[in-house]
Formats: C-alpha cells, sequence, structure tokens
C-alpha cells in the first residue's frame, strides 16, 4: 500500500520520511493542498528504477535491430571484435 504523506511532513517528519524510503525500498507520495504533487524516494530506489528504465530501451532497441535485420550472428560480431583488437 502506497505510503501518502502531506507536504508538511517533508519539512517537519523528514527523518520519519527518510527511514520509510530505505527500510522498504518504495517511494512516498507527497500531496500539496490535498492533491499528489512529489514522489520521494531513496537514491538507491531511483538508480534500481533508473537501470530499469535504461535495460527496457536497450531491450526495445534490440528487438527493433532484430525485427529490422540490423544483426548479425554472434560469431560473426565475436570474429570482428577480435580482428580489431588485433
Amino acid at each position: 500500500m502506497p505510503s501518502i504523506r502531506p507536504s508538511s511532513d517533508l519539512r517537519n517528519k523528514y527523518n520519519e520520511i527518510s527511514e520509510f524510503c530505505h527500510k522498504y525500498s518504495e517511494p512516498v507520495y507527497i500531496t500539496k493542498n490535498g492533491q499528489g504533487d512529489l514522489a520521494v524516494m531513496s537514491i538507491e530506489t531511483f538508480e534500481r528504477l533508473a537501470g530499469k528504465c535504461e535495460l527496457y530501451r536497450l531491450l526495445e532497441e534490440g528487438m527493433n535491430d532484430l525485427k529490422n535485420n540490423k544483426v548479425i550472428p554472434a560469431r560473426d560480431a565475436f570474429s570482428q571484435i577480435q580482428n580489431g583488437l588485433k
């Protein structure tokens, strides 16, 4: 269940919010005047999320290359790498 807190808690209960983010690796949603405004998370959670986004981007790029026949067999790729290093 998501943790939803008013913006005043960010100022008044920062340590409590920080501990929650680190303990549960989940964002805390901050509201302003009763409306969603921010999501706060630990650096570790953010980096994991950013890493997943990068992985999905690379997978999509690879799938597009496969679909557009822009691929070569692995043995040929390794051979090209070896020959380039000599």
